[in-house]
């Protein structure tokens, strides 16, 4: 038995898969601040009343946190210094000297997590191809040390100029903290990201020693907890590529955990694509504080080395913290069902991005909570049963919901309450579609091609809306759609993926050179699988480069041919390099020379299967006809809707839409003009007629 808990910034996700039965088991547990392993032990404790499943009985865990994100964006890291090459303190405040607005004559550029009088310069220097320039100054590390001690520092990021080519300084430093101050953490970016591009790197590593104290506590807690309750599987962590860490790799890398959550609703998304036979989908992920969309496309979802943390603006690039970690692309919008609606300063309705969380909450939880959200839209149009709000466990207030949007929404703008809740609806969902739209455009496709896969507490609430807007053929609700990212951590491989950077041309590379780097970070990921008790002969291997041409100032990433690499392969690459290119910029350069920048190697083990036959819940004893209710839609008003029972529907089952299909963990609204059939395994297919 595994169990997957994915941790929200509203609610905490859980997902335990049997495998000697093939059933799942899901429980919902709102989060709990300031300390979230309260919520995990409430979903733990409900999963063994409900169902009878005590923690020690569990072969292993599979962990996703929103932990690192928070504690960057809200500030809340360790007190940290930074160690750098000598007359280079500054490049984390100068960064890439770019405006991300042009027209913004008050912009705020991100303000570095490490302050000046803590950003220390240290004398040594090594040239580009790792040749020793400057010894590194021996004698400085005490003086150093001792001003670590006196400003009482918790961590520390080593970055030294150019370390990624020779890391003989970087682990000097190393030892000597590991030495002379024990207690104190320390991140070297040669082991961190070892790649071209001082302030990149610069930001990866700061932003690493800063989390490292509190997420290695953290998991200390976590794993120590489950101790004490009889648990004594393995652990494993959700990074932010849709792969799977140890605990000790992610105490070493937190800064791989950013994009954890998100990552496992992709990686769902892969899953139920597999055995749907849609190698094309488009996953819409909405939550109670963001939504998120990504692309899979011919079965894999695409993996970017840009990030941004913490922006100062959400939605503009170049506003953050860059991190170049391998991380699923998504886009991201700040809509979620707890996004907080409100009448700005020239009168018009917004929503978003701010969010109530589960703490105080939408106005309808009655926790405190006074502003509308979109929860509290949904509730007053009738797409949200206040009496079955995660299964009746949590009852809803409309009274509340729609004190709050009459009091803050409906008469500062001089309309309805039901008037004002569908505007909030509407705004949703006209947000979240021009995003995933304008995602998928940037790739060079076509919405209108990609059938789409909604989940996520609140996503079955508002996918049929944006499903509409974007003109989506077919809608997909898996099972478990309000715990989907929980289920992505069950289906996703442990992996190690090693970086190198090494540039050269490549009709001159030194091959030998390049075979011998390769086979080294080879053998690092097989050990890191080793340690996770994944045999070698189980692994398999992605090899890729990131090439330009020369000149310019931005990679792509092409796969490299199998096996030893020779002066034999370079057609090869180049063909497929040109063929990259012109997918991506519709040209290619004639005559150009081609360079090898940064190279990858991902050792992966096997991706667990997970043969679901059914899932489990009192309420599949039920029928799957509940009666109706009173539902808002824009295009009928109110009308007197069906509403069914998830669990009690009945494979292929098929019914017209509006319809409205109640579970514990989310709850799908299904507008007119539709087609509704249920599948052997139990996911809804909704057909959109135009």
């Amino acid at each position: 038995m595994k169990l997957g808990i994915d941790i929200g910034g509203t609610f905490t996700d859980f997902v335990l898969f049997d495998d000697d039965s093939n059933q799942l088991y899901f429980a919902k547990t709102l989060t709990t601040y300031p300390d979230p392993t309260k919520g995990i032990f409430n979903g733990i404790k409900e999963l063994e009343d409900k169902f009878g499943f005590p923690v020690k009985n569990l072969d292993g865990i599979v962990h996703g946190t929103t932990l690192v994100t928070n504690a960057v964006i809200e500030r809340k890291g360790a007190k940290t210094a930074l160690i750098t090459t000598k007359g280079f303190e500054d490049v984390l405040e100068i960064g890439r000297e770019m405006r991300y607005d042009i027209y913004d004559i008050f912009l705020t550029m991100p303000k570095p997590l490490i302050p000046r009088n803590l950003r220390m310069g240290i004398s040594e220097r090594v040239d580009i191809q790792g040749n020793v320039v400057t010894a590194l100054d021996q004698n400085a590390m005490q003086t150093l040390a001792d001003t670590l001690t006196q400003n009482g520092i918790e961590a520390v990021g080593v970055c030294l100029l150019n370390s990624f080519a020779n890391t003989k300084h970087e682990e000097a430093i190393g030892n000597f903290l590991s030495q002379n101050l024990p207690e104190v953490y320390f991140s070297l970016s040669s082991e961190i990201m070892p790649e071209i591009r001082e302030y990149e790197r610069s930001s990866a590593t700061a932003m690493n020693a800063y989390v490292q104290p509190i997420t290695d506590k953290y998991l200390k807690d976590f794993e120590t907890q489950l101790g004490a309750a009889g648990f004594k599987g393995s652990i494993n962590i959700m990074i932010s590529s849709g792969r799977l860490t140890t605990i000790d790799g992610a105490r070493k890398s937190p800064i791989h955990l950013l994009e954890s959550g998100p990552a496992g609703g992709a990686m769902a998304g892969v899953f139920y694509g597999k055995h749907l036979k849609e190698e094309n989908l488009l996953c819409f992920d909405m939550g109670g504080t963001t939504a998120k969309a990504c692309i899979i496309y011919e079965g894999k979802p695409e993996i970017t080395n840009h990030f941004e943390a913490g922006r100062v603006k959400r939605f503009k690039k170049g506003s953050g913290l860059p991190v170049r970690i391998p991380v699923i692309d998504l886009i991201e919008i700040g809509a979620g069902g707890g996004s907080i609606a409100r009448v700005n300063n020239i009168g018009l309705l917004t929503v978003g991005p701010d969010s109530a969380s589960s703490t105080p909450g939408p106005a309808c939880y009655n926790l405190g909570g006074e502003d509308p959200t979109v929860t509290d839209a949904d509730l007053v149009l009738g797409y949200l049963n206040a009496d079955y709000f995660l299964g009746g466990e949590m009852k809803l207030s409309v009274e509340a919901a729609r004190k709050a949007i009459e009091n803050k929404l409906a008469k500062p703008m001089g309309i309805t309450i039901e008037e004002a809740a569908m505007g909030v609806h509407r705004i949703v969902n006209e947000n979240m579609a021009n995003a995933a739209r304008v995602h998928v455009l940037e790739k060079g496709m076509d919405p209108r091609h990609f059938n789409m896969v909604g989940f996520g507490g609140a996503g079955p609430v508002h996918s049929f809306g944006v499903a509409r807007l974007l003109n989506t053929k077919r809608l997909i609700i898996p099972v478990g759609a309000g715990v989907t990212s929980a289920i992505g951590f069950l289906v996703s491989p442990v992996a190690s993926e090693k970086i190198h950077s090494h540039i050269s041309e490549l009709k001159t590379l030194d091959w030998a050179e390049v075979n011998r780097f390769l086979a080294a970070m080879e053998a690092d990921g097989f050990e890191f699988l080793d340690k996770s008790g994944i045999d070698k002969r189980d692994a398999s291997i992605q090899r890729v480069v990131e090439m330009r041409y020369h000149g310019q100032g931005h990679e792509i990433t092409i796969n490299l041919p199998n096996g030893e690499l020779s002066e034999n392969d370079v057609a090869e690459i180049q063909k497929r390099f040109i063929k990259e290119y012109e997918f991506r910029y519709n040209r290619s350069i004639e005559g150009m020379l081609m360079e090898m920048v940064t190279w990858r190697v991902v050792v992966e083990g096997p991706t667990p299967e997970m043969k679901v036959k059914q899932f489990s819940t009192k309420a599949s004893e039920q029928e799957s006809y509940k009666g109706t209710r009173k539902v808002y839609f824009e295009q009928t008003g109110y009308i007197d809707c069906p509403v069914y029972n998830r669990y009690g529907l009945k494979a292929n089952e098929k019914f017209d839409g509006p319809a409205i299909i109640e579970e514990t963990e989310s709850t799908t609204v299904i507008g007119v003009n539709t087609t509704i059939q249920v599948d052997n395994n139990k996911n809804i297919l909704i057909d959109l007629h135009q």
